[in-house]
């Protein structure tokens, strides 16, 4: 357990390097090819992280000083997802994270349940957070194992079912994106785009970067939006007219920058990718099978970027106009494109459908890191994470998720029932997708 918990603690841009440089060797890439793709993906994370640690020294601050600027006062903070990764792991029940979701996918595997590698260990912290969660509500040790157990499952799932879109938008093949803060958006995103197709007007409303950039022209494209986005943010913060510049030159950059480093990424991933999917149809003829990354890989298109962007504002004077809403969004608003970007590839890029139903997801996130936060404190506690002066604390990542609500309080209400039932759901999905849909075409 210690060896596992040094290597996941390498860090994403060493870890999958090493990862994916021994499945290539496996798949037979040759050392040569498989040492240049490992080290080409190490270098492209570094990149992505470079390019979101800009993103979140800009935005950050400037999120922060919009707080201040407009005297909000919120009892729960916002700690940001960099701590509730640390207190997820932290606890013994969360280290086991990792073993048991690989042990789950393996399974899942061999029986033919799944169509995804999930190779992202990293964010399986994620699924520590849900059973650590679990286990503080009902101080029931082998309830959290469980549930990290059925959490694992449920990705897997969200996995299988994104694969098509993430492929056909974003173009990434044989590539899925089982990321337990972004892939439950997609469940809403699916219905609501079957509502805006229905809406007479508005359905032929054409928002995707490309026709902006057609119809607006030099106004238009991502790098110039991002300029007109950074000024904007920074006005709202009440910036003096230097920051405000900086932070719109910033901006710029991140959304310029972005989708370079993505395609570096890519470069390495591609050989391993194309090396996998020519394996598993020689061995299995019948078994498609997809690479779980971190869905980081889509932070970096335009339309993401755009939404993001402006739910910054939105977030923050929704926290203050819902009633009810105790929690204060501050350490995670950097990180919201991670909440909203599986919703991009259902609406193909349309960035006004993407910000009205980010919209109400998080006006709903809200309340669910209002209602964890108690609990999320507790788990902090037995983490023995210093919350310093707040008395509680929450996050919008996983907490503003609605899968971290259906765990938690089926785990509350109804135990082993509850979160047995979620799994025989999860079980039953896949089943349905992969082999009774499957004889029945």
């Amino acid at each position: 357990m210690e060896v596992l918990q040094w290597f996941v603690d390498l860090g994403a841009s060493v870890m999958l390097p090493i990862i994916f440089f021994i499945f290539a060797l496996i798949l037979r890439t040759g050392v040569k090819k498989a040492f240049y793709s490992g080290i080409t993906i190490g270098v492209g994370f570094v990149g992505v992280n470079l390019v979101l640690d800009l993103l979140t020294e800009s935005l950050g601050p400037a999120a922060q000083s919009m707080v201040r600027h407009f005297g909000m006062d919120l009892q729960i903070i916002d700690i940001g997802w960099p701590a509730a990764s640390a207190i997820s792991y932290g606890t013994v029940l969360g280290s086991l994270a990792i073993p048991i979701s690989i042990s789950v996918n393996i399974l899942l595997l061999t029986f033919g349940l799944t169509k995804t590698i999930n190779v992202d260990i990293w964010n399986y912290w994620h699924v520590a957070f849900t059973g650590s969660l679990v286990y503080a509500i009902t101080d029931d040790f082998v309830l959290g194992i469980f549930t990290i157990g059925v959490h694992a499952v449920v990705l897997l799932l969200l996995g299988d079912l994104l694969a098509s879109d993430v492929e056909s938008y974003f173009g990434f093949q044989k590539m899925t994106f089982p990321h337990a803060a972004s892939a439950p958006s997609y469940f809403l995103a699916k219905p609501m785009n079957i509502l805006f197709d229905r809406i007479p007007k508005f359905n032929k409303i054409h928002a995707n970067p490309e026709s902006i950039q057609q119809k607006f022209g030099f106004f238009g494209d991502s790098t110039i939006l991002g300029v007109l986005l950074g000024f904007l943010i920074g006005f709202l913060a009440g910036y003096e007219w230097k920051d405000i510049l900086q932070l719109t030159v910033q901006t710029a950059a991140v959304m310029l920058l972005m989708p370079k480093m993505v395609a570096l990424l890519m470069e390495g991933l591609t050989p391993i990718s194309e090396a996998a999917s020519s394996n598993i149809k020689k061995r299995f003829p019948d078994r498609d099978l997809y690479i779980g990354m971190d869905s980081a890989l889509t932070i970096g298109h335009p339309a993401v970027l755009s939404a993001s962007l402006l739910m910054v504002p939105i977030t923050l004077a929704a926290a203050v106009i819902l009633p009810g809403n105790r929690v204060l969004p501050f350490g995670d608003l950097a990180s919201l494109p991670f909440l909203f970007c599986l919703m991009v590839p259902v609406f193909r890029g349309n960035i006004i459908r993407t910000v009205i139903t980010a919209t109400i997801y998080i006006c709903i996130g809200l309340y669910i890191a209002t209602w964890i936060g108690p609990l999320f404190t507790e788990m902090a506690i037995n983490a023995d994470f210093d919350t310093g002066s707040n008395t509680i604390i929450s996050s919008l990542i996983d907490g503003a998720v609605w899968t971290t609500f259906i765990f938690a309080g089926s785990g509350k209400w109804l135990g082993w029932l509850g979160i047995g039932m979620i799994g025989i759901t999860s079980i039953g999905g896949l089943l349905y997708i992969h082999r009774l849909k499957n004889k029945g075409e």
